[in-house]
């Protein structure tokens, strides 16, 4: 039984101290929108009604966000 998508999500929202408005610009770094109401549903307790499971497409966009965000944009390539 390792960890969620969900659990890492949870795990770098506290390692990195972000608010949900953090969390939407990182993503809007990638050009991926998500809405507060969604992170909210992501960051609930499993038994919860209202609980979304986070899919492999939001954290990949999240963490490329992160990476932009913590690091800058990548320089252009020389041809």
């Amino acid at each position: 039984m390792g960890l969620t998508n969900n659990d890492i999500l949870k795990k770098l929202r506290v390692a990195h101290k972000l608010r949900d408005t953090d969390i939407i610009e990182i993503c809007a770094l990638v050009d991926f929108k998500v809405s507060k109401s969604e992170l909210g549903a992501l960051f609930r307790k499993e038994d919860h009604p209202k609980y979304m499971e986070c899919g492999d497409q939001i954290l990949r966009n999240f963490l490329n966000g992160l990476i932009i965000h913590l690091r800058g944009p990548m320089p252009p390539k020389n041809k």
